[in-house]
């Protein structure tokens, strides 16, 4: 990989909230067409990275580039200049029906649907009618519509079923054939490194392990390692 390959890039980032470090000199990158899965323990510090990539922290230290900008931007401003972001938890509005969900994205509802053929029988229900995977396709299926060039996911599969997942993970496979640069923090560690093709395992805010999906995977016994002592 080039230096100039990378989608999204840290160099020594270390941030936290408040004046408390959370991870501490983190160093990653994601090309374009690439997914990367970040995993570790509850408290590892994966969702302080996602945030502080997005925007929505300033790192105390280091670097982040995305898409080539390493000005510290604003959430706002990244997501206008081809930054998705999918929090933790449904992100949908209850109260609105599907396609009324994808109407307020800044993306098609036909491109949605490419993505999600499966939700076209239930736009017309209130959002907060459909079952938690539905609501997550929908979640993502809305980012998607818009095009990122980079996307960052938080947990997409909490709570789900596993044929769900299974789902999930193949439509963030089809947008990274795309050219989406792509970061995912997942609780299934072992379905994620299957469609990754690279990972890091966080441990109390520090990168400790990382390779290819193929590589973390023959080394599962080493990631438990760490997540057992994630706390500690």
């Amino acid at each position: 990989m080039t230096a100039t390959a990378a989608a999204i890039r840290t160099i020594g980032m270390t941030a936290g909230h408040g004046s408390t470090p959370a991870i501490r000199d983190c160093d990653l990158e994601v090309a374009p067409g690439e997914i990367a899965a970040l995993v570790g323990a509850n408290g590892a510090g994966k969702t302080t990275t996602l945030s502080t990539i997005a925007g929505e922290l300033v790192p105390f230290e280091g670097e982040v580039e995305v898409l080539g900008d390493v000005k510290r931007r604003g959430l706002d401003y990244r997501a206008r200049h081809g930054l998705g972001f999918l929090t933790e938890g449904r992100c949908v509005f209850m109260q609105l029906t599907g396609w009324q969900n994808l109407a307020v994205g800044r993306g098609s509802a036909d491109k949605a649907l490419e993505y999600f053929p499966e939700l076209e029988p239930h736009l017309r229900k209130k959002a907060g009618l459909l079952s938690g995977g539905q609501q997550q396709m929908l979640a993502l299926a809305r980012i998607l519509a818009a095009e990122p060039r980079v996307l960052l996911a938080d947990e997409l599969s909490l709570g789900l079923a596993p044929l769900v997942v299974q789902r999930m993970l193949t439509a963030l496979r089809d947008a990274a054939d795309r050219g989406v640069a792509i970061l995912l923090v997942e609780q299934h560690v072992s379905q994620a490194l299957e469609f990754a093709d690279k990972g890091y395992v966080l441990r109390r805010g520090r990168l400790v392990m990382s390779g290819t999906g193929a590589e973390l995977r023959a080394s599962a016994d080493e990631i438990a390692h760490h997540y057992l002592r994630g706390d500690l």
